[in-house]
């Protein structure tokens, strides 16, 4: 019977451990891919290869490790990712790299495949299982070289291609998008360049925060005033409030706090002695010097003869 209930717990805790990491992998993008890459960037051994980017979406780290990525649609398991790697484990909202140059030997990130510049590419993501669909996408034909197919923003539904104006950079393991300048700083800037705007936004924001504060404290005070007369009376055996009011049960004068908090303080901190009936005089030895002897500074008395 115990066997049989050892048994069932595995097969429960089998189940929920693949069903979080299901869960969690489903968080995953195919995020960047770059097909040509001429004068890009460089593998761990200095090659240049084409790469595709990986982009974990959640706000919590993910493990891509046991998961598989292909670039044929009848063979979902053709490439798959190493566990026990620990730069599978994806920081959240972060990215990890795979070159696909044909040559896993190489190591995690090397796939065992590549991508063809002349026809489109399909390149998809699999879980753990092999049959369910995180991720995927084809990339069309005609890439040029150093030119990336991107997502617009990391995870986001748009694609562009990257790399062929000015202002657009691929972005190997980083953000597809960078964001050069605060839009809401320069807002603010426009509407208040002085910054008494802000001060006053920022003074009215401690002061809030000050009276509320000093609300909450003062209820709370009381509270502890009415539970305290409340069970003085009913230790006194009283129910008429006014009879408790007249001799002023429950209240106290705010020297008596002062000498009980006073005293506690004093007990935690062992500020008194234990032998507190007990004088104890210790004998202090000092090095003897005339510089400092007090026989020299005596005025002596004449003597008669």
């Amino acid at each position: 019977m115990n066997k049989k209930r050892l048994g069932i717990f595995i097969i429960l805790l089998a189940t929920f451990t693949l069903g979080v990491h299901s869960q969690r992998a489903t968080s995953l993008r195919i995020n960047e891919v770059l097909v040509i890459n001429e004068n890009n960037f460089q593998d761990d051994y200095g090659q240049q290869s084409a790469w595709i980017e990986i982009f974990n979406t959640s706000f919590a780290s993910v493990n891509i490790g046991g998961c598989f990525l292909t670039n044929d649609p009848d063979n979902p398991r053709k490439y798959p990712i190493p566990k026990g790697d620990v730069l599978t484990k994806i920081p959240p909202r972060q990215h990890v790299l795979f070159w696909a140059d044909g040559m896993p030997n190489r190591g995690t990130f090397h796939v065992n495949f590549t991508l063809d510049p002349t026809k489109d590419n399909y390149i998809a993501l699999y879980d753990s299982n092999g049959k369910t669909l995180i991720d995927e996408i084809t990339v069309p034909a005609g890439q040029l070289a150093n030119q990336s197919y991107a997502r617009e923003e990391d995870g986001g539904d748009k694609w562009v291609v990257k790399g062929g104006a000015e202002n657009s950079y691929v972005t190997p393991s980083t953000n597809n998008k960078t964001i050069d300048t605060n839009e809401k700083i320069e807002k603010f800037e426009q509407h208040d360049s002085s910054g008494i705007g802000m001060a006053i936004t920022a003074m009215t924001v401690v002061f809030s925060g000050l009276i509320l504060l000093y609300l909450i404290f003062k209820s709370i005070g009381k509270l502890a005033v009415m539970m305290s007369k409340r069970n003085a009376m009913k230790v006194h055996g009283i129910t008429d409030h006014k009879e408790a009011k007249e001799i002023g049960l429950g209240e106290r004068p705010g020297e008596i706090f002062a000498a009980i908090a006073m005293a506690m303080h004093e007990y935690q901190e062992d500020v008194h002695d234990v032998e507190n009936t007990i004088l104890t005089i210790n004998r202090v030895k000092r090095s003897y010097s005339p510089w400092s002897s007090k026989i020299y500074t005596l005025r002596e008395n004449p003597h008669k003869k």
